[in-house]
Protein backbone atom coordinates (compact mmCIF):
# COMPACT_ATOMS: atom_id res chain seq x y z
CA UNK A 1 0.00 0.00 0.00
CA UNK A 2 1.41 3.48 -0.83
CA UNK A 3 0.28 6.41 1.90
CA UNK A 4 0.33 9.98 0.01
CA UNK A 5 -1.36 12.83 1.10
CA UNK A 6 -2.03 16.93 -0.09
CA UNK A 7 -0.16 19.64 1.20
CA UNK A 8 -1.60 22.04 -0.70
CA UNK A 9 -4.28 22.39 -3.88
CA UNK A 10 -3.30 25.55 -4.86
CA UNK A 11 -0.94 28.63 -4.80
CA UNK A 12 -1.88 30.28 -1.41
CA UNK A 13 -3.50 27.34 0.08
CA UNK A 14 -3.41 26.95 4.09
CA UNK A 15 -0.53 25.67 5.45
CA UNK A 16 -0.86 24.41 9.41
CA UNK A 17 -2.63 21.43 7.91
CA UNK A 18 0.33 21.03 5.88
CA UNK A 19 2.52 20.96 8.79
CA UNK A 20 0.07 18.14 10.51
CA UNK A 21 -0.49 15.89 7.51
CA UNK A 22 3.85 15.56 7.20
CA UNK A 23 3.90 14.88 11.19
CA UNK A 24 0.79 12.49 11.97
CA UNK A 25 -0.07 11.38 8.23
CA UNK A 26 2.45 8.38 8.11
CA UNK A 27 3.31 9.34 4.45
CA UNK A 28 5.47 7.82 1.57
CA UNK A 29 4.44 10.91 -0.52
CA UNK A 30 3.51 14.86 0.76
CA UNK A 31 2.43 16.53 -2.72
CA UNK A 32 2.23 20.05 -2.87
CA UNK A 33 0.08 20.71 -6.05
CA UNK A 34 0.46 24.71 -6.92
CA UNK A 35 0.08 25.81 -9.94
CA UNK A 36 -2.93 27.14 -11.81
CA UNK A 37 -2.76 28.80 -15.94
CA UNK A 38 -2.60 32.23 -14.24
CA UNK A 39 0.20 31.30 -11.72
CA UNK A 40 2.32 29.78 -13.93
CA UNK A 41 2.32 33.10 -16.13
CA UNK A 42 2.92 35.10 -13.39
CA UNK A 43 5.43 32.95 -12.75
CA UNK A 44 7.10 34.03 -16.15
CA UNK A 45 6.47 37.34 -15.13
CA UNK A 46 8.40 37.10 -12.15
CA UNK A 47 11.26 35.91 -13.21
CA UNK A 48 11.44 38.50 -15.83
CA UNK A 49 12.04 40.81 -13.38
CA UNK A 50 14.18 39.60 -11.15
CA UNK A 51 15.61 35.96 -12.70
CA UNK A 52 16.27 34.52 -9.52
CA UNK A 53 12.10 34.76 -8.86
CA UNK A 54 9.54 32.50 -10.33
CA UNK A 55 9.23 30.30 -8.03
CA UNK A 56 6.24 30.04 -5.55
CA UNK A 57 6.21 32.71 -3.17
CA UNK A 58 5.50 30.21 -0.40
CA UNK A 59 7.83 28.14 -0.89
CA UNK A 60 10.51 28.98 1.76
CA UNK A 61 8.27 28.91 4.38
CA UNK A 62 7.00 25.63 3.08
CA UNK A 63 9.69 23.50 3.46
CA UNK A 64 11.17 25.19 6.26
CA UNK A 65 7.76 24.10 8.64
CA UNK A 66 7.41 20.26 7.10
CA UNK A 67 11.24 19.32 5.83
CA UNK A 68 12.08 17.85 9.58
CA UNK A 69 8.82 16.03 10.20
CA UNK A 70 9.61 14.37 6.54
CA UNK A 71 13.01 13.62 7.33
CA UNK A 72 11.72 11.89 10.58
CA UNK A 73 8.63 10.25 8.82
CA UNK A 74 10.97 8.92 5.42
CA UNK A 75 8.43 11.05 3.35
CA UNK A 76 9.32 12.14 0.02
CA UNK A 77 8.12 15.42 -1.23
CA UNK A 78 6.54 15.62 -4.81
CA UNK A 79 5.83 19.13 -6.02
CA UNK A 80 5.41 21.83 -8.98
CA UNK A 81 6.41 24.97 -7.00
CA UNK A 82 9.27 25.61 -9.08
CA UNK A 83 6.46 26.86 -11.46
CA UNK A 84 8.46 28.94 -13.94
CA UNK A 85 11.91 28.70 -12.39
CA UNK A 86 12.75 25.17 -11.01
CA UNK A 87 16.15 25.64 -10.49
CA UNK A 88 15.68 28.38 -8.72
CA UNK A 89 13.43 26.90 -6.38
CA UNK A 90 15.46 23.56 -5.73
CA UNK A 91 18.61 26.22 -4.78
CA UNK A 92 15.93 27.41 -2.13
CA UNK A 93 14.92 23.97 -0.83
CA UNK A 94 18.82 23.46 -0.59
CA UNK A 95 19.18 26.46 1.01
CA UNK A 96 16.64 25.82 4.15
CA UNK A 97 17.82 22.24 4.18
CA UNK A 98 21.30 23.77 4.84
CA UNK A 99 19.76 26.05 7.66
CA UNK A 100 17.73 23.04 9.29
CA UNK A 101 20.39 21.35 9.66
CA UNK A 102 19.49 18.52 7.03
CA UNK A 103 22.33 17.52 5.49
CA UNK A 104 22.68 15.28 2.56
CA UNK A 105 18.70 16.25 1.54
CA UNK A 106 18.57 15.76 -2.22
CA UNK A 107 16.12 17.51 -4.54
CA UNK A 108 15.41 16.41 -8.01
CA UNK A 109 14.23 18.62 -10.25
CA UNK A 110 12.29 18.21 -13.64
CA UNK A 111 12.42 20.46 -16.57
CA UNK A 112 11.75 21.03 -19.87
CA UNK A 113 8.02 21.83 -19.64
CA UNK A 114 8.91 25.42 -21.29
CA UNK A 115 8.20 25.70 -24.55
CA UNK A 116 7.92 29.50 -25.29
CA UNK A 117 10.75 29.57 -27.79
CA UNK A 118 8.50 27.21 -29.86
CA UNK A 119 5.49 29.16 -29.92
CA UNK A 120 5.36 31.94 -33.07
CA UNK A 121 2.63 34.53 -34.10
CA UNK A 122 1.59 31.39 -36.46
CA UNK A 123 0.55 29.36 -33.31
CA UNK A 124 -3.04 28.22 -32.87
CA UNK A 125 -4.42 28.70 -30.00
CA UNK A 126 -7.73 25.99 -29.65
CA UNK A 127 -9.36 28.05 -26.66
CA UNK A 128 -9.26 30.84 -29.02
CA UNK A 129 -12.02 30.28 -31.65
CA UNK A 130 -8.71 28.37 -33.47
CA UNK A 131 -6.95 32.07 -33.76
CA UNK A 132 -3.11 32.62 -33.30
CA UNK A 133 -0.75 34.20 -30.79
CA UNK A 134 -0.54 37.00 -33.41
CA UNK A 135 -4.25 37.49 -33.16
CA UNK A 136 -4.22 38.10 -29.34
CA UNK A 137 -2.36 41.09 -29.67
CA UNK A 138 -0.53 40.99 -26.50
CA UNK A 139 3.45 40.33 -25.27
CA UNK A 140 3.94 36.63 -24.65
CA UNK A 141 5.20 36.13 -21.46
CA UNK A 142 5.94 32.45 -21.47
CA UNK A 143 4.55 29.04 -22.51
CA UNK A 144 4.73 25.66 -21.31
CA UNK A 145 3.56 22.26 -21.78
CA UNK A 146 1.62 19.71 -19.50
CA UNK A 147 4.22 17.04 -18.67
CA UNK A 148 3.13 13.59 -17.26
CA UNK A 149 4.13 10.72 -15.67
CA UNK A 150 6.96 10.01 -18.44
CA UNK A 151 9.20 13.17 -17.30
CA UNK A 152 8.40 12.53 -13.93
CA UNK A 153 9.43 9.43 -13.24
CA UNK A 154 13.19 9.72 -13.66
CA UNK A 155 12.92 12.14 -11.41
CA UNK A 156 11.76 9.67 -8.57
CA UNK A 157 13.63 7.19 -9.47
CA UNK A 158 16.85 8.96 -8.34
CA UNK A 159 15.66 8.45 -4.74
CA UNK A 160 15.99 12.04 -4.15
CA UNK A 161 13.97 13.25 -1.40
CA UNK A 162 11.85 16.20 -2.74
CA UNK A 163 10.94 16.18 -6.57
CA UNK A 164 10.29 19.78 -7.67
CA UNK A 165 8.67 20.13 -11.41
CA UNK A 166 7.02 23.19 -13.45
CA UNK A 167 3.94 22.75 -15.56
CA UNK A 168 2.99 19.45 -15.38
CA UNK A 169 -0.30 17.47 -15.30
CA UNK A 170 -1.58 17.34 -11.29
CA UNK A 171 -2.60 14.15 -11.65
CA UNK A 172 1.13 12.96 -12.82
CA UNK A 173 1.84 13.99 -9.45
CA UNK A 174 0.69 10.92 -8.00
CA UNK A 175 0.72 8.45 -10.75
CA UNK A 176 4.36 8.70 -11.02
CA UNK A 177 5.09 7.73 -7.93
CA UNK A 178 2.66 4.58 -7.65
CA UNK A 179 4.10 4.03 -11.45
CA UNK A 180 7.35 3.53 -9.65
CA UNK A 181 6.20 1.51 -6.57
CA UNK A 182 4.52 -0.85 -8.34
CA UNK A 183 6.01 -0.99 -11.62
CA UNK A 184 3.37 0.40 -13.59
CA UNK A 185 4.42 0.72 -17.29
CA UNK A 186 3.61 3.74 -19.64
CA UNK A 187 0.95 1.33 -21.33
CA UNK A 188 -0.50 0.40 -18.30
CA UNK A 189 -3.79 2.01 -19.18
CA UNK A 190 -6.17 0.86 -16.78
CA UNK A 191 -3.87 1.26 -13.83
CA UNK A 192 -2.73 4.71 -14.90
CA UNK A 193 -6.74 5.44 -15.49
CA UNK A 194 -7.09 4.46 -11.92
CA UNK A 195 -3.75 6.33 -10.33
CA UNK A 196 -5.39 9.24 -12.58
CA UNK A 197 -8.32 9.02 -10.57
CA UNK A 198 -6.44 9.13 -7.18
CA UNK A 199 -4.78 11.93 -8.11
CA UNK A 200 -7.73 14.05 -9.64
CA UNK A 201 -9.66 13.44 -6.25
CA UNK A 202 -5.95 14.47 -4.82
CA UNK A 203 -5.04 17.37 -6.86
CA UNK A 204 -7.32 20.40 -4.99
CA UNK A 205 -6.27 19.35 -1.48
CA UNK A 206 -9.12 20.07 1.09
CA UNK A 207 -12.15 20.14 -1.71
CA UNK A 208 -12.36 16.04 -1.03
CA UNK A 209 -12.40 16.72 2.83
CA UNK A 210 -14.98 19.50 3.37
CA UNK A 211 -12.93 22.57 1.12
CA UNK A 212 -15.40 24.66 -1.55
CA UNK A 213 -18.06 22.16 -0.30
CA UNK A 214 -19.68 23.28 2.62
CA UNK A 215 -23.47 24.85 2.61
CA UNK A 216 -25.03 25.40 5.94
CA UNK A 217 -28.15 23.18 6.29
CA UNK A 218 -27.53 21.43 3.02
CA UNK A 219 -24.63 20.27 2.89
CA UNK A 220 -22.70 20.62 6.48
CA UNK A 221 -19.15 20.04 7.18
CA UNK A 222 -17.98 19.78 10.90
CA UNK A 223 -14.87 22.03 12.02
CA UNK A 224 -14.11 23.37 9.08
CA UNK A 225 -11.79 26.07 10.52
CA UNK A 226 -10.29 22.78 11.09
CA UNK A 227 -10.36 21.26 7.67
CA UNK A 228 -7.32 18.57 6.81
CA UNK A 229 -6.06 17.70 3.45
CA UNK A 230 -6.55 13.94 2.47
CA UNK A 231 -4.16 11.31 2.51
CA UNK A 232 -5.21 8.61 -0.31
CA UNK A 233 -3.99 4.15 0.57
CA UNK A 234 -3.81 3.09 -3.01
CA UNK A 235 -3.11 -0.65 -3.57
CA UNK A 236 -0.95 -1.81 -6.62
CA UNK A 237 -3.89 -1.84 -8.61
CA UNK A 238 -4.81 1.56 -8.36
CA UNK A 239 -7.70 1.14 -6.48
CA UNK A 240 -7.72 3.44 -3.32
CA UNK A 241 -9.27 4.75 -0.40
CA UNK A 242 -9.83 8.40 0.44
CA UNK A 243 -9.43 9.61 3.93
CA UNK A 244 -7.76 12.45 6.54
CA UNK A 245 -5.92 12.43 9.41
CA UNK A 246 -8.47 11.62 12.69
CA UNK A 247 -7.90 15.05 14.40
CA UNK A 248 -8.62 17.01 11.45
CA UNK A 249 -11.74 18.92 10.87
CA UNK A 250 -13.93 18.12 8.01
CA UNK A 251 -15.31 15.10 6.57
CA UNK A 252 -14.41 12.54 3.81
CA UNK A 253 -17.95 11.68 2.49
CA UNK A 254 -19.47 10.04 -1.12
CA UNK A 255 -20.90 13.53 -1.74
CA UNK A 256 -17.15 14.77 -1.19
CA UNK A 257 -16.10 12.37 -3.31
CA UNK A 258 -18.40 12.79 -6.39
CA UNK A 259 -18.00 16.36 -6.36
CA UNK A 260 -14.27 16.34 -6.65
CA UNK A 261 -14.80 13.53 -9.17
CA UNK A 262 -16.79 15.75 -11.76
CA UNK A 263 -14.51 19.35 -10.65
CA UNK A 264 -13.34 20.22 -14.42
CA UNK A 265 -14.23 17.84 -16.20
CA UNK A 266 -15.99 17.90 -19.56
CA UNK A 267 -16.20 14.33 -20.26
CA UNK A 268 -15.87 11.50 -17.52
CA UNK A 269 -15.84 8.54 -20.26
CA UNK A 270 -12.73 11.09 -21.53
CA UNK A 271 -10.25 12.87 -18.99
CA UNK A 272 -7.24 13.57 -20.86
CA UNK A 273 -3.46 13.88 -19.37
CA UNK A 274 -0.35 13.14 -21.12
CA UNK A 275 -0.34 9.82 -19.15
CA UNK A 276 -3.99 8.47 -20.38
CA UNK A 277 -6.98 8.70 -21.50
CA UNK A 278 -8.81 8.04 -18.06
CA UNK A 279 -12.90 6.79 -18.15
CA UNK A 280 -14.30 7.72 -14.78
CA UNK A 281 -17.69 6.67 -15.79
CA UNK A 282 -17.06 2.92 -14.27
CA UNK A 283 -16.03 4.44 -10.89
CA UNK A 284 -17.22 2.73 -8.13
CA UNK A 285 -17.35 4.76 -4.93
CA UNK A 286 -18.39 3.26 -1.54
CA UNK A 287 -18.55 4.71 2.12
CA UNK A 288 -16.75 2.72 4.66
CA UNK A 289 -17.15 5.38 7.42
CA UNK A 290 -15.47 7.11 9.71
CA UNK A 291 -14.13 9.45 6.86
CA UNK A 292 -13.02 6.67 4.58
CA UNK A 293 -13.94 6.11 1.27
CA UNK A 294 -13.12 3.89 -1.34
CA UNK A 295 -12.88 4.23 -4.99
CA UNK A 296 -12.54 1.18 -8.05
CA UNK A 297 -13.22 0.19 -11.46
CA UNK A 298 -11.68 3.18 -13.03
CA UNK A 299 -9.86 2.69 -16.26
CA UNK A 300 -8.13 3.51 -18.90
CA UNK A 301 -7.04 3.85 -22.28
CA UNK A 302 -4.20 5.41 -24.98
CA UNK A 303 -2.48 8.91 -23.81
CA UNK A 304 -3.22 11.89 -26.40
CA UNK A 305 -0.54 12.08 -29.30
CA UNK A 306 0.26 15.69 -28.08
CA UNK A 307 0.55 17.75 -25.08
CA UNK A 308 -1.72 20.62 -24.06
CA UNK A 309 0.29 23.89 -24.03
CA UNK A 310 -0.88 26.95 -21.49
CA UNK A 311 0.45 30.42 -22.62
CA UNK A 312 0.65 33.56 -20.75
CA UNK A 313 0.20 36.85 -21.87
CA UNK A 314 0.91 39.98 -20.84
CA UNK A 315 -2.63 41.41 -19.66
CA UNK A 316 -1.51 44.86 -18.87
CA UNK A 317 -2.96 46.52 -16.06
CA UNK A 318 -6.01 45.75 -13.17
CA UNK A 319 -7.55 48.63 -11.79
CA UNK A 320 -10.24 48.11 -8.87
CA UNK A 321 -12.01 50.70 -7.06
CA UNK A 322 -14.96 51.03 -4.47
CA UNK A 323 -16.73 53.45 -2.29
CA UNK A 324 -19.69 52.57 0.07
CA UNK A 325 -23.76 54.12 0.46
CA UNK A 326 -25.75 52.96 3.83
CA UNK A 327 -28.89 54.03 5.35
CA UNK A 328 -32.18 55.07 3.62
CA UNK A 329 -32.06 56.09 -0.35
CA UNK A 330 -28.56 53.78 -0.78
CA UNK A 331 -29.79 51.90 -3.39
CA UNK A 332 -30.86 54.82 -5.30
CA UNK A 333 -27.77 57.25 -4.21
CA UNK A 334 -25.34 53.63 -5.36
CA UNK A 335 -27.25 53.73 -8.53
CA UNK A 336 -26.20 57.94 -8.99
CA UNK A 337 -22.92 56.97 -8.45
CA UNK A 338 -22.81 54.61 -10.84
CA UNK A 339 -24.00 56.47 -13.82
CA UNK A 340 -21.87 59.36 -13.03
CA UNK A 341 -19.03 57.28 -13.23
CA UNK A 342 -19.82 55.94 -16.65
CA UNK A 343 -20.71 59.15 -17.84
CA UNK A 344 -17.05 60.64 -16.43
CA UNK A 345 -14.90 57.66 -17.89
CA UNK A 346 -16.97 57.47 -21.21
CA UNK A 347 -15.26 60.75 -21.48
CA UNK A 348 -11.71 59.75 -21.42
CA UNK A 349 -10.11 58.57 -24.49
CA UNK A 350 -9.64 55.04 -24.71
CA UNK A 351 -11.39 53.94 -22.02
CA UNK A 352 -15.23 52.78 -23.17
CA UNK A 353 -15.17 48.99 -22.98
CA UNK A 354 -12.31 48.63 -20.81
CA UNK A 355 -14.35 48.64 -17.30
CA UNK A 356 -17.31 47.46 -15.56
CA UNK A 357 -19.25 49.48 -12.81
CA UNK A 358 -21.14 46.70 -10.38
CA UNK A 359 -23.14 47.08 -7.31
CA UNK A 360 -22.04 45.01 -4.52
CA UNK A 361 -25.38 44.12 -2.11
CA UNK A 362 -27.69 44.85 -4.96
CA UNK A 363 -27.40 42.94 -8.25
CA UNK A 364 -23.49 42.61 -8.97
CA UNK A 365 -23.88 39.02 -9.89
CA UNK A 366 -27.66 38.61 -10.67
CA UNK A 367 -27.87 42.07 -12.54
CA UNK A 368 -30.31 40.21 -15.37
CA UNK A 369 -31.86 37.28 -13.05
CA UNK A 370 -35.09 37.31 -12.28
CA UNK A 371 -36.46 38.89 -9.03
CA UNK A 372 -33.16 40.34 -7.88
CA UNK A 373 -33.01 42.51 -5.66
CA UNK A 374 -33.92 45.86 -6.80
CA UNK A 375 -33.39 47.84 -2.52
CA UNK A 376 -30.65 47.62 -0.31
CA UNK A 377 -29.53 49.83 2.69
CA UNK A 378 -25.88 48.84 2.33
CA UNK A 379 -24.52 48.96 -1.32
CA UNK A 380 -21.10 49.08 -2.61
CA UNK A 381 -20.05 50.57 -6.04
CA UNK A 382 -17.30 48.45 -7.77
CA UNK A 383 -15.50 49.75 -10.57
CA UNK A 384 -12.69 47.10 -12.30
CA UNK A 385 -10.97 48.45 -15.61
CA UNK A 386 -8.12 46.37 -17.38
CA UNK A 387 -6.19 48.14 -19.82
CA UNK A 388 -2.50 48.28 -21.05
CA UNK A 389 -1.86 51.63 -19.86
CA UNK A 390 -1.41 51.75 -16.41
CA UNK A 391 -1.91 55.81 -16.33
CA UNK A 392 -5.27 55.31 -18.01
CA UNK A 393 -6.31 52.77 -14.98
CA UNK A 394 -4.84 55.40 -11.95
CA UNK A 395 -7.14 57.90 -14.03
CA UNK A 396 -10.39 55.86 -13.37
CA UNK A 397 -9.18 55.21 -9.60
CA UNK A 398 -8.43 59.27 -9.11
CA UNK A 399 -12.02 59.69 -10.50
CA UNK A 400 -13.31 56.61 -8.19
CA UNK A 401 -11.66 58.32 -5.41
CA UNK A 402 -12.87 61.83 -6.21
CA UNK A 403 -16.71 60.59 -5.69
CA UNK A 404 -16.23 61.13 -2.39
CA UNK A 405 -17.00 64.67 -2.41
CA UNK A 406 -18.43 65.21 -5.66
CA UNK A 407 -20.91 62.48 -6.05
CA UNK A 408 -24.03 61.37 -4.20
CA UNK A 409 -24.73 62.31 -0.25
CA UNK A 410 -23.00 60.13 2.21
CA UNK A 411 -20.37 58.15 -0.05
CA UNK A 412 -17.48 56.52 2.03
CA UNK A 413 -14.97 53.80 2.89
CA UNK A 414 -12.57 54.46 -0.40
CA UNK A 415 -10.26 51.67 -1.52
CA UNK A 416 -8.69 51.49 -4.97
CA UNK A 417 -5.14 49.57 -6.51
CA UNK A 418 -3.87 48.73 -8.93
CA UNK A 419 -1.79 44.97 -10.23
CA UNK A 420 -0.83 43.58 -13.04
CA UNK A 421 -2.76 40.93 -14.64
CA UNK A 422 -2.26 38.63 -17.29
CA UNK A 423 -4.36 36.29 -19.99
CA UNK A 424 -3.83 32.47 -20.42
CA UNK A 425 -4.91 30.37 -23.80
CA UNK A 426 -3.77 27.03 -24.93
CA UNK A 427 -2.42 25.34 -27.64
CA UNK A 428 -1.64 21.97 -28.46
CA UNK A 429 2.26 20.28 -29.21
CA UNK A 430 3.93 16.82 -30.40
CA UNK A 431 5.26 14.94 -27.72
CA UNK A 432 8.47 15.08 -29.52
CA UNK A 433 9.23 18.66 -29.42
CA UNK A 434 9.29 18.19 -25.74
CA UNK A 435 12.77 17.11 -24.16
CA UNK A 436 12.51 16.37 -20.32
CA UNK A 437 15.43 16.78 -18.13
CA UNK A 438 16.79 15.39 -14.64
CA UNK A 439 19.15 17.18 -12.24
CA UNK A 440 19.89 16.09 -8.82
CA UNK A 441 20.67 19.19 -6.00
CA UNK A 442 22.18 18.09 -2.46
CA UNK A 443 21.92 20.17 0.60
Amino acid sequence: MLRMGSGAGFSSDRLQPAIDIARDGELDWLVFETIGERTLAFGHRDKQQDPARGYNPQLATRMRKVLQHCRDNNTRIMSNMGVANVPAAAEVIVSVARELGLKGLTVATVEGDDVSEQMSDQTVLFDYGNRTIGDVGRPLVGANAYLGTEAILPAVETGADIVITGRVADPSMFVAPLAHKYGWQLNDWDELGKGTLVGHLMECGMQITGGYFADPGIKDVPRLADCGYPIAEVDSSGNATITKLPSAGGAVTVRTVKEQMLYEVHDPTKYLTPDVTADFSTTKIQDDGNSRVSVSAATGYTRPEQLKVTVGFDGGYLGEAGFSYAGPNAAARARLARDVMVELLDRIPGAKGTYRVELIGLNSLHATAHNSESESQDVRVHIAMRAMDRDLVAMMLWEAEAMLCCGPAGGGGYRGQITPCVVTHSTMLDRDAVTPSVKVYTA
